[in-house]
């Protein structure tokens, strides 16, 4: 697993060991980040269920200002500190060993806006339309912004959700992209 494109470009990642995490394949990131980029002038990136971080690491390479990663298993964390280490700009990036949940709250509390958010939780336990629903009704999603879904192939999300509409559904062997958009 790598950086693709920016400034941390063709830098290794590490990722979680055993079956419990799977990295988003390079193809499926750069298919991403052609659709919604590629590069970005600035903002801030949410990912919920950042795993290695490979997603928050790959914004701002590509020119998000700042990320905040979220996991709440310490291994994952553990390893999300070293690949932000990789990056040697700490500062660009907020890590928070956290549920969803929790995280949701805390960052509404806080009036936090996301110009991306990404969610790619374990594929057996996704709520995305519950989480999606919560982003929009605490306010959390910019203008312009993009909420970026990862899932197996065989989950089908709706056209709307809330006042987010579906931009882009593409799919890449077992896993689909779904990336809403505000209104």
């Amino acid at each position: 697993m790598r950086i693709i494109a920016g400034n941390y470009r063709g830098r290794n990642l590490k990722s979680l060991k055993g079956d419990n995490t799977r990295p988003t394949t390079d193809k499926v990131k750069e298919a991403m980040f052609n659709m919604i980029g590629p590069y970005f002038d600035g903002g801030k990136v949410l990912d919920l269920f950042s795993g290695s971080g490979a997603l928050a690491i790959e914004a701002v390479s590509r020119g998000i200002d700042l990320a905040y990663c979220v996991d709440r298993n310490y291994a994952a964390n553990k390893v999300i500190q070293e690949n932000i280490a990789i990056t040697k700009e700490p500062t660009k990036f907020c890590l928070f060993k956290m549920d969803a949940k929790q995280a949701l709250k805390k960052f509404s509390n806080n009036k936090e806006k996301f110009d991306l958010v990404f969610l790619d939780p374990p594929y057996a336990k996704q709520q995305l339309e519950e989480q999606i629903q919560q982003l929009e009704s605490y306010h959390m999603i910019k203008e312009d912004g993009f909420v970026i879904c990862e899932t197996d192939k065989s989950v089908h999300l709706p056209e709307e959700i809330g006042s987010l509409i579906q931009f882009r559904h593409q799919t890449y062997g077992i896993t689909a992209l779904t990336i809403y958009k505000m209104k």
